[in-house]
């Protein structure tokens, strides 16, 4: 357990879980991603709006892409919300059903799909602080931060995010920004002209 700086130690949530994987698993984990990346080539799968995870993508191009739209609705004079996103311990709560439905349906060859799913089932943890060692438990979900599969997986099970023309959605890992642009209401202005017998006003 990494304890996160300034937060209370007292608390579990001021802790960062590492997973400590067995090194024959991660070179076996090299090997399959290499080897799911030849059959399947990512840009064909991973949306165009996820930045992370991907090669000749970065954080800075996504947050150019980002103020690009605020730019131009500045330009045009127009409104830009905006509602950012950051998912709480999002690699830790992928449901493992959902995830392997969505890579049995459509997304990874099927020869991977029994692969797979024998990597995500059937696994357990121990937690170790100090000199202290907790009982063995087992995972319901989540795929492992530190392994070579976890950020392929987590991007499978996230590429079906809704879209909209309205909206422009921008992610980078579980970090999510989604914003939109509108034109200002109109405002009705009453203007007062003089005559003869003094003032009246007009739309």
């Amino acid at each position: 357990m990494i304890p996160k700086p300034g937060k209370n130690p007292t608390y579990v949530s001021s802790y960062r879980p590492i997973s400590l994987l067995f090194i024959i698993s991660k070179v076996l984990e090299k090997l399959i991603l290499k080897r799911i990346n030849k059959d399947m080539n990512p840009q064909d799968w991973i949306p165009h709006h996820q930045f992370g995870f991907r090669q000749a993508h970065s954080t800075v191009q996504q947050c150019h892409r980002t103020t690009d739209t605020i730019n131009k609705a500045l330009e045009d004079q127009k409104y830009c919300t905006a509602v950012f996103l950051d998912v709480s311990q999002a690699f830790d709560k992928v449901w493992h059903p959902g995830l392997l439905f969505k890579i049995k349906k459509e997304t990874l060859p099927s020869r991977y799909y029994n692969l797979l799913k024998s990597y995500l089932q059937d696994r357990h943890f121990v937690v170790k602080f100090n000199n202290k060692t907790s009982s063995r438990f087992p995972i319901h979900s989540g795929v492992p931060q530190g392994s070579m599969l976890g950020p392929l997986l987590y991007t499978l099970y996230t590429s079906d995010l809704p879209t909209s023309r309205r909206t422009t959605l921008s992610t980078f890992a579980d970090d999510t920004a989604i914003q939109t642009l509108r034109r200002p209401p109109s405002i009705s202005r009453t203007i007062c002209t003089k005559s003869k017998n003094g003032f009246r006003s007009g739309k």
